[in-house]
């Protein structure tokens, strides 16, 4: 077993762990969804508030383990592979950040949601466009269109402009922390831009390349 996949079980253990020993101290309806605001707009059941997040954190541990194993272009994923398990580490830490969160608001201690989310969101987002600057041709990870599955060129140029993209958008993420009524839009609107612009550029990178 790889020691990336030996942290993410630990620490998704640890969130069960958790959930079962703080189960008889939280109440019978949990906050479950915060607005852009950081206000209380859902709730949801102790069981599922203690153990949907642990769970989601299980399947897509699963997921990122048969990924590797079932990509018809699986050697080129053992090149970036070191990247690769290193996401697969922070976004399972990721998801646990966001379940002591969710934890201590309903044990009674209050804060802006949003606020120490978005740290988070800049860190996940800045790792992945490490992730995208290295990643290989493949049918899981990365900017997937069309265009980039079909030409090497055209997917290891849209990935390097991708990568560096998205390590912006980390970084504009932070500045949210100093605007936290508009922490969102710092959040949502350059990861969005990305994917827009990785996307067209694809395109225009295949078209040149046809012609």
């Amino acid at each position: 077993m790889r020691k990336s996949e030996i942290i993410a079980i630990g620490i998704i253990l640890l969130s069960f762990i958790i959930g079962i020993y703080l189960y008889p101290q939280m109440p019978e309806k949990m906050a479950s969804h915060w607005n852009a605001k950081g206000q209380v707009d859902g709730y949801i059941s102790k069981f599922w508030g203690l153990f949907l997040m642990p769970i989601i954190s299980l399947l897509i541990f699963s997921l990122f383990i048969a990924i590797p194993k079932i990509d018809p272009l699986k050697q080129n994923i053992e090149k970036f592979r070191k990247y690769y398990d290193g996401f697969v580490v922070l976004m399972i830490a990721y998801l646990f950040y966001v379940y002591l969160l969710t934890l201590l608001w309903n044990i009674g201690i209050r804060f802006s949601m949003i606020q120490p989310l978005v740290p988070a969101m800049g860190i996940l987002f800045y790792y992945i466009g490490i992730l995208v600057e290295n990643a290989k041709r493949n049918w899981f990870i990365g900017i997937r269109t069309p265009w980039t599955l079909s030409s090497e060129r055209v997917w290891e140029k849209t990935h390097k402009i991708g990568g560096k993209l998205f390590k912006i958008a980390g970084i504009i993420a932070f500045i949210g922390i100093f605007f936290q009524d508009y922490a969102i839009f710092f959040i949502l609107i350059p990861v969005i831009s990305v994917a827009f612009y990785t996307i067209i550029y694809s395109y225009v990178e295949y078209q040149k390349e046809v012609k």
